[in-house]
C-alpha cells in the first residue's frame, strides 16, 4: 500500500474525527513578555498581575486585564499563563515590620521583664500584625491598656527600674490634651526615667492605616456630631448599627494590612522607638 494513501488505517477507529487542537504549553509571566489574547486578538507587553488577572500594555499604551489561564499566543503559539510562585510560599526572609526573619524558626524565649502597655484593642491588634514577630523574638510582652487614666496606677504597680522598662503607645496624643498632661507627669515621677509614653496624632488608629488600602485617597473629615468610626463606616458602605458591626468593620480594614508598607510613618516611628527603648537594658554588649 502507498505511504500516501489517504485511505490507509481504519478510517472508522476511535477518535478519528476528533478536532486537533494545538497544545498549549505551561507559561510562567514575567515583565515585559510579549502576549497576545487569542480571544480579541489584543497584545501587548506583561506590565502586572493579581488577583488571577494579567494587565497587558500595547504599543499605544492601552491597558487590558485579562483572566490568567489559556487563551493567549506568545511568538503565535498557544500558551497557558500562570502567575510565578509567591513569595510568601517560600520561606519569608522578612517580617511584617521589614525586620529579618530568623531561618528556620527560633525556641520561644523568655519574656523579658520589660513590658510594652498598648492602650485601645485595635491599636494593639496593628502592633501584633506589624511588629509581633519581632516582639516574640526579642522576648518583650505586650500588654492591653484600657485608657490611658489608669496610667498612673499601672505605672505605679508594675515599678519600673534598671532592666525592667515600661513602654506606653497611646491613643491620639497630641499637644495640650487631658492625654498628654497625665502621660508627661507619669514621665516626671518617680519612675520616669524607665518609663516613655509616645502615641500616634490620629483621631483613631484606623487613620493610622494608609487609605489607599481601603480605596480612599485620604481618610475623610468626619462632622463632630457623628461617631467618628460609624461615619468612617458610611464612607466605606460598611455595617456600623451596633458595636459588634464596627468590630467587623475594623477586622475588614486590618485584613487589607500587610506589612509595614501599609502603615503611616508616625505610628511606625512610635512603636519602633518604644521597642528599642524597653529592650536597651538587654542587648548584648562585646566583651
Amino acid at each position: 500500500m502507498s505511504p500516501l494513501d489517504r485511505y490507509n488505517g481504519d478510517v472508522l477507529s476511535a477518535g478519528w474525527n476528533a478536532p486537533r487542537k494545538p497544545v498549549s504549553t505551561p507559561m510562567t509571566l514575567e515583565r515585559d513578555l510579549v502576549v497576545e489574547d487569542a480571544t480579541t486578538g489584543f497584545c501587548g507587553a506583561v506590565q502586572r498581575w493579581e488577583n488571577g488577572l494579567v494587565l497587558l500594555e500595547d504599543r499605544r499604551g492601552k491597558v487590558r486585564a485579562f483572566e490568567l489561564g489559556a487563551g493567549f499566543l506568545v511568538d503565535g503559539k498557544p500558551v497557558t499563563l500562570q502567575a510565578p510562585v509567591r513569595a510568601s510560599a517560600k520561606r519569608a526572609t522578612r517580617t511584617a515590620s521589614g525586620s529579618v526573619a530568623t531561618p528556620g524558626g527560633e525556641t520561644a524565649k523568655v519574656a523579658l521583664p520589660s513590658r510594652i502597655y498598648v492602650e485601645g484593642r485595635h491599636d494593639a491588634e496593628l502592633v501584633e500584625r506589624i511588629w509581633g514577630d519581632d516582639l516574640r523574638h526579642v522576648g518583650v510582652v505586650v500588654e492591653f491598656l484600657g485608657g490611658i487614666d489608669d496610667l498612673a496606677a499601672v505605672v505605679a504597680e508594675f515599678a519600673p527600674g534598671p532592666g525592667r522598662r515600661l513602654g506606653v503607645l497611646a491613643d491620639h496624643l497630641v499637644p495640650g490634651s487631658k492625654e498628654t498632661r497625665i502621660a508627661q507627669a507619669v514621665e516626671r515621677g518617680k519612675h520616669g526615667k524607665f518609663v516613655r509614653v509616645l502615641g500616634h496624632p490620629y483621631v483613631d488608629v484606623w487613620q493610622a492605616v494608609k487609605p489607599e488600602r481601603v480605596g480612599l485617597k485620604r481618610w475623610p473629615d468626619i462632622p463632630r456630631d457623628v461617631e467618628w468610626k460609624a461615619g468612617i463606616c458610611e464612607v466605606l458602605k460598611l455595617p456600623h448599627a451596633d458595636q459588634a458591626d464596627i468590630a467587623r468593620a475594623w477586622q475588614a480594614i486590618l485584613g487589607r494590612v500587610r506589612s509595614w508598607n501599609d502603615i503611616e510613618r508616625p505610628l511606625l516611628t512610635c512603636v519602633e522607638e518604644l521597642i528599642d527603648f524597653v529592650t536597651a537594658d538587654h542587648i548584648p554588649t562585646d566583651t
